[in-house]
């Protein structure tokens, strides 16, 4: 399997009771069981897109107050009414930060360096602590379980990063955005030092997700019938969801933390079989899965990760990306709630929007296609 592929396929398709018992994972805490901290005056850069959203609603219940900055572009209006909005673009229109202070700030949607180092020109002095939500994109090397903070980041080969565009990064099949994260925290770190969390989640699932890169397994199921299961059933995943990371995220704000983590779950191995077992139960699905082994699949062009959301066989170059190391993180308190819980909550968002929406899953198999390479399969069994 090319690497550099499968890669660029997980960055473009990127711009949980029952569960917790046969999935190890923990309970996600819940607000009312938790103590009610210090209010905070939080900054958040982005707040309306995927976990944004998540992260302002988990402040306010905390008590905090929160000030979003943004283009006022996506979803506009859904923002609760005690949430200050500023309105700029991290293009060089930053003067409605001018001025202003805030306890921490958190920079959700920054890929390019240029952005960190323009926030900071006017942030720094006005704020205590710098949240950088970055991602597991940024190593060297997946080719081993067990990658972890201290493991080797990719490296950047273009002639200037602080002249990288966003369009250049599509142009280039996103090939630069990991080295593109990993200057990015090292300019938070420069310009906020000790005081930087660093957060690099895996992949990112839920309700929001406009990638359907997980969403596709709960809509393939509750559809029932004869289900394509790739690889198998013991290949490991890995996830975490968006309202996990966002609270988490809060959390560790509020406990002041800094310095490097890994933020992606389960607790404990998760399989693809016991995934999709795990969903078809909370849907109460007729599904049946038929298991294609990975080189079947290939044979038949069918990629891991976009065609085959989530999945990616654990061999070659790619053997660790899905068993990245979450022991820092799971030291800090991050928890997870039952997939189960995801798998429902993210079905029924689906099915909240616009039918021309639902009617084009944007990863993963469309029926037809999944029909055409089950019956090759059972052709040549």
């Amino acid at each position: 399997m090319n690497r550099s592929t499968t890669r660029r396929k997980f960055i473009r398709l990127s711009a949980t009771a029952t569960g917790a018992l046969t999935l190890g994972v923990r309970p996600a805490l819940s607000t009312s069981a938790e103590s009610k901290p210090k209010p905070l005056n939080i900054l958040i850069l982005g707040g309306t897109g995927f976990t944004g959203p998540f992260q302002v609603r988990y402040a306010l219940s905390r008590g905090h107050k929160v000030t979003v900055f943004n283009r006022g572009k996506t979803h506009p209006g859904e923002l609760p009414g005690e949430v200050e909005q500023l309105l700029g673009d991290r293009n060089g229109q930053l003067n409605a930060l001018k001025g202003r202070k805030w306890d921490v700030a958190i920079d959700n949607p920054t890929t390019l360096p240029t952005w960190v180092r323009s926030a900071a020109d006017i942030l720094n002095g006005n704020i205590d602590r710098y949240v950088f939500i970055s991602t597991i994109s940024v190593y060297a090397d997946t080719s081993k379980p067990g990658v972890d903070e201290n493991s080797s980041l990719a490296k950047y080969s273009g002639s200037d990063a602080f002249k990288e565009t966003l369009e250049a990064m599509r142009a280039s099949g996103y090939k630069t955005y990991g080295p593109l994260k990993a200057l990015s925290e090292q300019e938070a770190e420069k310009a906020f030092p000790g005081k930087t969390l660093i957060i690099r989640p895996g992949l990112i699932v839920g309700p929001r997700d406009e990638t359907d890169r997980f969403t596709y397994w709960p809509v393939r199921i509750d559809r029932g019938g004869e289900v394509l299961a790739p690889g198998d059933p013991a290949d490991p995943v890995q996830l975490i969801d968006a309202r996990d990371l966002a609270e988490w995220t809060i959390r560790m704000v509020e406990n002041r933390e800094t310095g490097t983590y890994n933020a992606t779950g389960p607790e404990k191995k998760l399989g693809i079989g016991s995934m999709l077992s795990e969903m078809k139960s909370a849907l109460k699905s007729n599904a049946k899965f038929t298991w294609v082994n990975a080189d079947f699949l290939e044979a038949q062009k069918v990629a891991p990760w976009s065609d085959m959301p989530v999945w990616i066989p654990p061999r070659g170059e790619e053997a660790g990306s899905n068993q990245i190391s979450n022991k820092r993180a799971l030291g800090k308190g991050l928890t997870f709630r039952p997939l189960a819980d995801t798998a429902r909550a993210t079905l029924a968002w689906f099915k909240s929007q616009p039918t021309e929406r639902q009617a084009k899953l944007k990863a993963g198999l469309t029926p037809e296609r999944e029909a055409e390479v089950l019956a090759a399969w059972h052709k040549q069994k």
